[in-house]
């Protein structure tokens, strides 16, 4: 529920990369679980690379985590301003080995490795799950009376804390798609593109989306088409399926969903 901070020790090296140079690289790595929050990577200062990061006297409060001193990340010439930050004194309920770690904002890196593969997105949590399952229910989507998609061989891929997500093969598909201009990226499945479709009742933006080179757990749902429930109509073995509230309800969801990568 709310409040809840949980600070674990993860297994894995990481790695964090700026201009082609690693300047965080760890076995001894935190993972810090929050309620409403994306996992993040806390680093013990020793594994930071000497002289990267600069106090530049910004400091911010929250109750949970108590006061964040915030660090410039500077690399030769190159300066990301607020690119980590540290909490030196938390409160007694937060987790006490939290003081004097370091944690650097996803975005302010250029990049990093999980082991030796490419980490995208955010830290992953080794709580979360994504199985792609073979299905042979009979799965419809419509919009506006119009049919989109109709199959009895679709993947379907259930995962902690959502909703299905039904993925067509694309022969399945009824209308035409359309490029969409929504980027987006998951730490479990990959990035995805995205696809518009043009209806008499106007052009519906981003409705659908593929990963044309889904992460290991996603294999099975390579170049097939999913559509989002909360925007359509979806029909599986004849039963109506109730539009889900979620961050991709809201119109134009994709201008939402960057600001808060940006934040990442």
């Amino acid at each position: 529920g709310d409040g809840l901070l949980y600070l674990e020790p993860s297994p894995r090296r990481i790695r964090g990369l700026l201009g082609g140079e690693v300047v965080v690289d760890s076995t001894r790595v935190s993972l810090l679980l929050e309620h409403g929050r994306l996992p993040r990577y806390y680093f013990p200062e020793a594994d930071v690379r000497h002289g990267l990061l600069v106090d530049n006297g910004r400091v911010t409060r929250t109750k949970l985590k108590g006061e964040t001193r915030h660090l410039d990340v500077r690399l030769g010439d190159r300066v990301v301003a607020d690119g980590a930050f540290t909490h030196p004194a938390p409160p007694p309920e937060a987790p006490p080995a939290l003081a004097g770690l370091v944690a650097f904002y996803w975005k302010a890196l250029d990049g990093w490795l999980e082991e030796d593969e490419p980490a995208l997105g955010h830290a992953r949590d080794p709580y979360h799950r994504v199985d792609a399952v073979a299905s042979s229910r009979h799965v419809r989507v419509s919009l506006d009376g119009v049919l989109l998609a109709d199959s009895r061989r679709t993947t379907v891929i259930f995962e902690t804390a959502m909703g299905p997500r039904w993925y067509f093969p694309r022969q399945d598909i009824r209308v035409e798609l359309l490029d969409g201009d929504a980027h987006t990226v998951c730490a479990y499945k990959g990035h995805a593109t995205y696809w518009s479709v043009r209806l008499p009742s106007g052009l519906h933006e981003n409705i659908a989306w593929t990963y044309l080179e889904p992460r290991h757990d996603a294999l099975a749902v390579g170049g097939r088409i999913a559509f989002f429930d909360e925007h359509v109509d979806l029909e599986v073995d004849g039963q109506p399926q109730p539009r889900p509230r979620t961050p991709w309800a809201a119109p134009r969801w994709w201008e939402r969903i960057g600001r808060l990568e940006a934040q990442m």
